[in-house]
């Protein structure tokens, strides 16, 4: 052996060596039962399973406590069941195939997840969303709806005499969910029709005519306006992130539903078509008179 191929093997050697301490050293067993090791990462996976079902004003030492008892007695249980051969129960088996197959495809679709969320793609899926919602006229504006076109009336003329707006409203208004008339800010879109017409042509500060609606007649007065653009990315990187990463799996479903051979069962089998009725011999046409 040259010196050159024995010094290689001992790189090697020694770089396995390091990297199998790493391991070792990354893994923290907590416990062993009958001589089987549970380990740091066993206690995690095992909350990522169990973890929302625990009271959630339990800190995160007492949730890693709890998981490790559990998986101890995961253990025991289980040495249990095996000793009992519950293996051999054609439940367990087909229970055991549903929860095998559901691990393999977390696994495919979260590692494809992760492949594409990149920031090129977030930034992508951003600018696409971005471009199907160009900016809109938003208005903030105030109602008082009332049952009758005279109660709108006499409403309006309160107003117009200089009473505060808000306070009339709290006084008359047949909408409990607007505090003081106020409806927040909001698009055209958000509205019935006649109200939105009549509030978008207001100007900040103007007062409408009464106006009518299926819930009756509203008093509207404007108090500003903006446009309402689209959030920056950093707002909703977030949602970009979780947008791109369903798409990606979405794909690789869609992919395997069209290379495959489906067929369902479930489904009631069409009925059959209502025969027509025979159509009646032909006649000859009545001759003109």
């Amino acid at each position: 052996m040259s010196f050159s191929a024995a010094a290689s093997r001992i790189a090697l050697a020694t770089v396995l060596a390091l990297a199998a301490s790493f391991a070792v050293a990354a893994t923290k067993t907590l416990a062993t039962v009958d001589g089987q090791p549970i380990t740091d990462q066993d206690v995690s996976e095992a909350l990522s399973d169990i973890g929302q079902g625990l009271p959630q004003g339990m800190d995160e030492a007492g949730k890693r406590k709890y998981a490790l008892d559990y998986l101890i007695d995961l253990k025991l249980v289980a040495k249990k069941g095996l000793a009992d051969k519950v293996e051999d129960d054609p439940d367990f088996q087909r229970k055991l195939a549903y929860y095998h197959d559901k691990l393999a495809m977390e696994e495919v679709l979260g590692k494809a997840a992760k492949a594409a969320d990149t920031d090129k793609a977030e930034h992508e899926a951003y600018d696409a969303a971005a471009k199907a919602q160009p900016p809109q006229e938003e208005i903030h504006a105030r109602h008082i709806l009332l049952p009758t076109e005279a109660a709108a009336k006499a409403a309006l003329a309160r107003v117009k005499a200089g009473e505060d707006f808000g306070k009339v409203a709290t006084e008359l208004s047949k909408d409990p969910s607007a505090k003081g008339g106020d409806l927040g800010w909001f698009t055209k879109d958000r509205m019935v029709p006649e109200f939105a017409e009549a509030a978008f042509k207001l100007k900040k500060g103007e007062i409408s005519e009464p106006v009518k609606t299926q819930f009756g007649w509203h008093i509207i007065q404007v108090e500003d306006t903006r446009m309402k653009t689209f959030p920056p990315f950093d707002q909703v990187k977030e949602q970009a992130s979780h947008y791109v990463q369903q798409k990606a799996q979405a794909d690789i479903v869609q992919q395997l539903r069209k290379d495959a051979k489906i067929e369902r069962f479930d489904e009631a089998p069409a009925k059959p078509a209502a025969t027509a009725p025979a159509a009646p011999a032909a006649t000859p046409a009545t001759p003109a008179k």
